[in-house]
């Protein structure tokens, strides 16, 4: 364990926890033991080395503020920040949340937002949450709900650094933005049964740290790869891999309005293209599973993209998709079930997880599995994250310790 013990509970993301140096790991803390309930009003980091906490920030004004994750080319820090002074009608909750990034003391909100009609292109409706910057640092993908068209069509959304918003409507939850955000996914409320429309998507990863290549043998620079939501010809809801080609101009509009209307949702930039990678529904146990929670991971060269299915037998495997053609590899074959969210090593040859009460790491040419830590039959590392540090010698974890859940380090190298 790293840190002193307090009397609250530590929650890491499920990647991107470490500084880009490697010194440091981020996480927001909350009430519950557990860190259960979204209810933290701090954002910290401990030295690795040294067990130092600071404090990065403090919220004000009764809002709540988690979900961290940090830049891999600078010392940015990106969050999620509620509501200050909450009322009856805007407190915490999806489509009432935003993004925020902070820099040598100084934070400054990421996403705009516009709830007055017309409203403004590069703004948002609702609430943004579980930031991710880009592997250079220039973008910011996120998930999104919105306030306005009142659903549960969750969406996956872009934040571009270096175009300001401001909204040119009035309303009291209004406010600037420091970058220009879309959503770069269409979602319907009803989808047709057998088609792949879909019905939310979520737990969205950056596909390679350069994009990847696709099979036409050109390079998608920036692509998004997410779980989305279909249903099935018999009626079921099973979620499916997508992959999401993103243009490099994302402020012109296609074929909807970037910034909604209020009967509809914003529509992604012109030049956007959706493409479903798998198609599980003849399996005897169809779809990606939603326990554990994860987010889809890709590799860092961008050529495979990891997510968890069960196999025949009912028991939680890694697979590997491509996002070229969609061809789908079992990776793992063991006899327990992964029980984590998972982040591949910098190098692309290991996935870190967590598997019958250990941290273990697989590898990914072989499949073969190892334990990093020893098997704890009760209680053992937390679901919500395993991450790699940026030098691939250490996986940052979180396990419940003297009833509360606390930040540990392992040595993987």
């Amino acid at each position: 364990m790293i840190g002193r013990l307090p009397q609250y509970g530590h929650v890491l993301t499920n990647a991107n926890v470490w500084s880009h140096d490697g010194k440091w790991i981020v996480y927001d803390v909350r009430s519950r033991a557990d860190g259960s309930i979204f209810d933290g009003d701090r954002i910290e980091r401990v030295n690795v080395g040294t067990g130092e906490v600071q404090v990065l920030y403090r919220a004000e004004h009764g809002a709540k503020c988690g979900v961290a994750t940090c830049s891999p080319v600078d010392e940015r820090v990106v969050f999620i920040l509620g509501p200050e002074r909450p009322t009856a009608d805007w407190e915490y909750g999806p489509a009432h949340r935003q993004g925020v990034v902070w820099s040598d003391g100084r934070v400054v909100r990421l996403d705009a937002r516009d709830l007055a009609a017309p409203y403004t292109p590069g703004a948002l409706r609702g609430g943004s949450h579980v930031h991710v910057f880009s592997a250079d640092g220039e973008w910011v993908s996120f998930t999104y709900n919105d306030a306005v068209v009142h659903s549960e069509q969750r969406n996956v959304g872009v934040s571009v650094f270096g175009r300001a918003v401001t909204p040119r409507g009035r309303h009291a939850r209004n406010h600037d933005g420091s970058a220009f955000s879309v959503l770069v996914t269409q979602t319907t409320a009803q989808p047709r049964a057998g088609s792949d429309e879909i019905r939310r998507a979520f737990e969205d990863a950056w596909v390679g740290d350069r994009g990847y290549v696709r099979a036409d043998g050109m390079r998608q620079r920036r692509a998004i790869a997410f779980q989305g939501e279909v249903i099935t010809g018999q009626g079921e809801g099973i979620s499916e891999l997508f992959v999401a080609h993103l243009p490099e101009d994302l402020t012109v509009a296609g074929d909807g309005l970037l910034e909604g209307t209020a009967e509809r949702l914003p529509a992604p930039p012109s030049g956007v293209v959706c493409r479903r990678l798998t198609r599980t529904e003849g399996r005897v146990f169809p779809g990606l599973v939603g326990s554990p929670r994860h987010w889809v991971r890709s590799s860092p060269d961008g050529s495979a993209i990891a997510c968890l299915m069960k196999d025949e037998a009912g028991v939680v495997q890694m697979f590997l998709v491509s996002p070229r053609d969609g061809e789908v590899r079992q990776l793992t074959r063991n006899a327990a079930s992964i029980g984590s969210a998972f982040t591949w090593s910098p190098d692309g040859r290991r996935i870190a997880h967590v598997m019958d009460g250990s941290v273990c790491v697989t590898d990914v040419a072989s499949g073969r599995t190892q334990r990093v830590t020893e098997r704890e039959r009760d209680g053992g590392p937390g679901a919500e994250a395993c991450v790699f540090s940026p030098d691939g010698e250490r996986v940052a974890f979180t396990r419940v310790t003297g009833g509360w859940n606390q930040v540990f380090v392992v040595e993987v190298g």
